[in-house]
């Protein structure tokens, strides 16, 4: 059995208000400038100022980029970093989802390895610590305020980059729901089957260990209890609550056990159509499970348990085909397209999306590993 590491933030704050001691933790640490990787809205509707103003009282000051797009690019990286400089910061704060977490470790990766953040694209391709990074978390769905993965969309060649390393876990993860209560319910659906598909993924995963299995579980638990309520009603502090444990836990499984096909083949139609990445994944999740059921149909099963399906008198393979059929009605609940079709994804861009997932880090380890006509089925399928 080889060596497994087991990799997350030294120090997590959970649960409505915790942003508060986010701020006292942060002046702890002796930081005296930080920058502010966010997008233009959360900026616009004054979340950026009210981070900046808490983190003033405790004696830190900041600057601020609200470059960050839905799929951040090479370019954003590129200019975040150049604010970086010219203010002198000796930290990055993440405040948002996914896409503001993953520029700023792009920014910070950088800030200390040099170069550009395409020289990272792979496993643990960095020499050095990144800028120490505190990740204030807004949505309930990525993880990405937790991970060693970063996510970034290279212009020049319509691709995402899967930058996997050790060095740009954040030192400090910040996830209060209260931050998560104004998500409109698209997002909110959109990111919990995001959670979803790492947890799934994750639980599927060639490397699974009984530490992801347990994180994996209980997530794919959370969410199947409390995604709709979040949906229906942004204000549920409740339903808000669990669904930031369960991303967290769901994080905490794929950023040790990885990914699979969902993910290596999301990436490409983000990458080439600038599409929702929590959408792509949601339609993808049970057509790629359909192919990687002949291999996990035991654990699909136990997935569809944990989703609250009695499969008590049925064999694996009926059992996997509950858990598919309980996904597919829980997109449906909430709102998800049923095809990538309608998102603008082409039936004669295949095999090109087919080619570029199969070089996807995510998809080593799969339960199964597909040709690129088997990859080109599944999108078909999902089309």
């Amino acid at each position: 059995m080889s060596t497994r590491a087991f990799f997350i933030p030294s120090v997590n704050l959970m649960g409505a208000g915790c942003l508060q001691d986010a701020a006292a933790s942060i002046k702890g640490l002796g930081f005296r400038k930080g920058l502010i990787v966010t997008d233009k809205v959360l900026n616009q509707i004054g979340l950026v100022g009210k981070v900046a103003k808490l983190l003033a009282a405790h004696g830190v000051s900041t600057a601020v980029f609200d470059g960050a797009q839905p799929n951040p690019t090479v370019g954003n990286v590129d200019a975040g970093l150049a604010i970086l400089k010219a203010e002198a910061c000796d930290f990055v704060i993440s405040l948002g989802g996914g896409s503001p977490h993953d520029c700023a470790k792009g920014i910070a990766l950088c800030a200390t390895n040099g170069g550009s953040i395409k020289d990272f694209e792979g496993l643990d391709k960095s020499g050095k610590p990144q800028l120490p990074l505190v990740a204030i978390n807004t949505t309930a769905g990525t993880a990405s305020e937790m991970t060693r993965f970063c996510i970034i969309t290279d212009e020049a060649r319509h691709i995402k980059m899967a930058i996997v390393d050790k060095h740009t876990t954040p030192i400090l993860s910040v996830n209060d729901p209260e931050l998560m209560v104004d998500k409109p319910a698209s997002l909110t659906a959109a990111t919990g089957m995001d959670a979803l598909t790492h947890a799934v993924e994750a639980y599927v995963s060639t490397i699974a260990t009984p530490v992801t299995d347990a994180c994996a579980l209980k997530a794919v638990e959370l969410v199947a209890k409390h995604l709709r309520a979040a949906v229906r009603d942004g204000k549920d502090m409740e339903a808000r609550e669990q669904m930031a444990y369960a991303q967290f836990l769901a994080g905490m499984a794929f950023n040790n056990a990885s990914l699979g096909y969902v993910h290596a083949m999301a990436h490409q139609l983000g990458g080439y159509y600038d599409l929702p990445h929590g959408v792509c994944n949601a339609i993808l999740l049970p057509h790629v499970q359909a192919f990687n059921a002949k291999a996990v149909a035991p654990r699909l099963g136990d997935i569809a348990r944990a989703m609250g399906v009695d499969t008590r008198g049925m064999n694996d393979a009926t059992a996997a085909e509950a858990c598919l059929n309980a996904i597919r009605q829980l997109s449906k609940d909430i709102g998800i397209p049923s095809g990538i079709q309608v998102l603008g994804a082409k039936g004669s861009d295949i095999p090109t999306l087919a080619t570029n997932a199969l070089k996807d880090a995510c998809g080593l380890t799969n339960p199964i590993q597909a040709t690129h006509e088997e990859i080109s089925g599944i999108y078909s399928a999902a089309l």
